[in-house]
């Protein structure tokens, strides 16, 4: 077990200083590699151990991923959406100011710096997997949307990540974030439930 996952620091601290767009998609595909890399473990697991729950009301870690499976169903189609519609450039050397409700969005799901525990979240019926057997593809299909996010942040260097704007899973339509925020929002959500599933696997490595 990679035990490092857990006390990996976010590069993002709480108060979030302008950057230039390049610093930022290049923290952010740093981001989505580590993430990939920490999840290799979990491809020699078996499917039962996979869907282990340490409690009852508790995700398995097939369920946090399946719940960032959802979330990337929605924003890859409409970040790509968005950048397919941009006028593209030379973009990479300007700063990039996360907006108020972005910044927000964002920094809400940074685990705190004092390695607390992690407030629990409200999670919306229609991304919540709970009480769901899933099946080892599930891994897959995460493990494929990062590749695609991985591209499109490739994709995003020629775009303007404060001009672009894209809906976001609630009132869409009525609330649209920065491009570069809605992007820091994915990659820190992901790491957040990728620490959370990792969680998972201390308590099966413990008990075996």
């Amino acid at each position: 077990m990679n035990s490092d996952f857990i006390s990996l620091k976010f590069v993002t601290t709480t108060k979030r200083k302008d950057m230039l767009q390049k610093s930022l998609i290049d923290e952010l595909v740093g981001e989505v590699q580590n993430v990939i890399e920490n999840v290799a473990p979990y491809h020699s697991m078996s499917e039962a151990d996979l869907n282990f729950k340490s409690k009852p009301d508790s995700w398995s870690i097939l369920e946090c991923l399946e719940h960032l499976n959802l979330y990337g169903d929605f924003y890859l189609v409409e970040v790509e959406k968005r950048i397919l519609e941009a006028t593209t450039g030379s973009f990479e050397n300007q700063a990039f100011k996360p907006g108020w409700l972005g910044n927000y969005f964002a920094q809400s799901m940074l685990p705190p710096e004092d390695g607390s525990k992690m407030k629990t979240m409200t999670t919306f019926k229609d991304k919540d997997p709970k009480s769901s057997t899933l099946p080892k593809g599930t891994l897959e299909r995460f493990i494929k949307q990062q590749k695609r996010w991985l591209q499109l942040l490739e994709e995003c260097r020629s775009v303007d990540l404060n001009k672009v704007k894209t809906n976001i899973t609630i009132l869409k339509g009525i609330i649209r974030l920065k491009l570069g925020d809605t992007l820091r929002f994915v990659m820190y959500h992901n790491k957040r439930h990728l620490i959370q599933a990792h969680k998972v696997k201390s308590v099966i490595d413990g008990v075996k």
